[in-house]
């Protein structure tokens, strides 16, 4: 039966028979990243917005749901998502809590966001969510002068106290996106002008878009070292920073906004296409962003075969369209600044790493361990079971590969990005795997086993 498409064993759970090939084109669905920052800054605009292939997925669904709870216009016109804004403070005073689903990026960038305006706001979301840290957005908002209230733990519900506050100097402790965003959102309803340091560059779009609908965000990078200063220095190296500084009071207008393919759903496919003999898969589309394409930067030093056509930007950001074909890796450490960049496909990573020859060593991502689930513990779980050979660090993994993978019964704990890299280690393993919880890949990619299926 090798080759058959996956077969659903129950509502939830999915078997996945290994691929002798796997060849096409992929059309990547909306980049969820920039879906939930569309949605957001549309919502907070002056007037009216058109937003094309926003992400499908529950995540982008539940802010769009809490929008519209808040006095956000949505109207669908053909194939775009017509917004009409309420303005930066104008989000009504909402009727109850803001149920936030499974989504991070709802509930940390809502934070800031509606800390301008004059209401009370509590943000809430499911078991998952609400046992996810809160304290790394509360202390820089607290910072402001900004009334936030966390539960004991340090987690959901947030409570948001609207009013005014001030701008601040914040250097960024913690190198995520979801952090940096909270405050440029707030601080565009600060008193002042706001500077952030970023000493890890992590994902931009909040940065291009808002500049792009003409909010006064501006960010450069800083270049510390560099190689052309003495070669014959060793260690010396080039390493980027970026200073951002965001004027308060700002606001900006509604726009056309198209939103690029997703990066870290292509990700699974170019792993597929990595992994799986005589394949051949090409990707349109897809947004090609550096900030969010660490997962090809790793994996070229690891050998694969990558080419990137037709790269142009649209609206502040890179596009493009990828091919990828079957490779024969090798391991590498990948740790540094380089994580910020991939932190969304290291589990994916992990599981190419099972494949390449040597030992692959993850450092620096601790992160995982504050996900929808344990990344890295659930991560090596499920590579044990398929037999491969990995050890848990406590910031990472280490995998010595290659490994033939057995089919096995994978444990997804409701996360999607659990989900999806291990139906990808099944295209690649000997007999049957059977996912317990595969619906959950809806949260971000509700195709992706009809896309996955398709390239067979």
């Amino acid at each position: 039966m090798t080759g058959a498409p996956s077969q659903a064993v129950t509502e939830t759970s999915r078997r996945i028979r290994p691929a002798r090939k796997l060849a096409g084109v992929v059309t990547i669905p909306g980049d969820k990243s920039i879906s939930h920052r569309a949605l957001m800054f549309a919502g907070a605009a002056n007037g009216v917005s058109r937003i094309l292939n926003l992400a499908p997925g529950v995540d982008v669904e539940s802010t769009q749901r809490v929008l519209a709870s808040l006095g956000v216009g949505f109207q669908q016109d053909g194939e775009a998502l017509v917004v009409t804004g309420v303005g930066r403070a104008g989000f009504r005073k909402p009727e109850g809590p803001l149920d936030c689903g499974n989504s991070g990026t709802t509930m940390r960038l809502l934070a800031g966001l509606l800390a301008g305006s004059p209401h009370t706001f509590e943000l809430t979301g499911d078991a998952s969510l609400r046992s996810r840290p809160m304290k790394r957005i509360a202390d820089p908002l607290r910072q402001m002068g900004i009334d936030v209230e966390l539960s004991e733990e340090g987690t959901a519900p947030i409570k948001i106290r609207g009013g005014k506050f001030k701008a601040i100097d914040y250097e960024l402790l913690i190198p995520s996106a979801q952090i940096k965003s909270a405050v440029i959102l707030a601080a565009l309803s600060a008193t002042g002008v706001t500077h952030i340091h970023e000493p890890v560059v992590s994902r931009d779009h909040t940065e291009i878009m808002l500049n792009y609908m003409g909010a006064e965000v501006r960010f450069e990078q800083v270049v510390v070292g560099s190689d052309q200063e003495d070669p014959r220095r060793r260690g010396t190296r080039r390493t980027d920073e970026r200073n951002i500084s965001i004027v308060g009071l700002s606001q900006w207008e509604g726009a056309e906004l198209t939103v690029p393919g997703d990066f870290s759903t292509a990700a699974y496919f170019i792993a597929a296409g990595l992994l799986v003999r005589r394949s051949d898969i090409r990707m349109s589309g897809i947004g090609a962003n550096s900030t969010r394409t660490g997962f090809l930067a790793a994996l070229s030093t690891m050998g694969a075969k990558l080419s990137w056509q037709k790269r142009k930007t649209v609206q502040g950001e890179s596009i493009g369209d990828l091919t990828v074909s079957h490779a024969n890796l090798s391991a590498r450490k990948i740790s540094g600044k380089l994580i910020p960049r991939l932190i969304d496909e290291l589990p994916l990573l992990a599981v190419v790493a099972s494949q390449a020859t040597g030992t692959t060593i993850i450092r620096d991502a601790a992160e995982l361990r504050h996900k929808e689930s344990d990344r890295i513990a659930l991560t090596a779980e499920n590579l044990k079971r398929m037999g491969a050979k990995v050890g848990i660090l406590e910031d990472g993994l280490v995998i010595e590969g290659p490994t033939r993978l057995s089919g096995a019964d994978i444990q997804t704990e409701g996360d999607h990005r659990i989900a999806m890299s291990f139906a990808i280690a099944a295209l690649a393993a000997d007999g049957e795997t059977e996912l317990d919880d595969a619906a959950c890949a809806r949260i971000s990619c509700p195709g992706f086993f009809d896309m996955l299926d398709a390239l067979r």
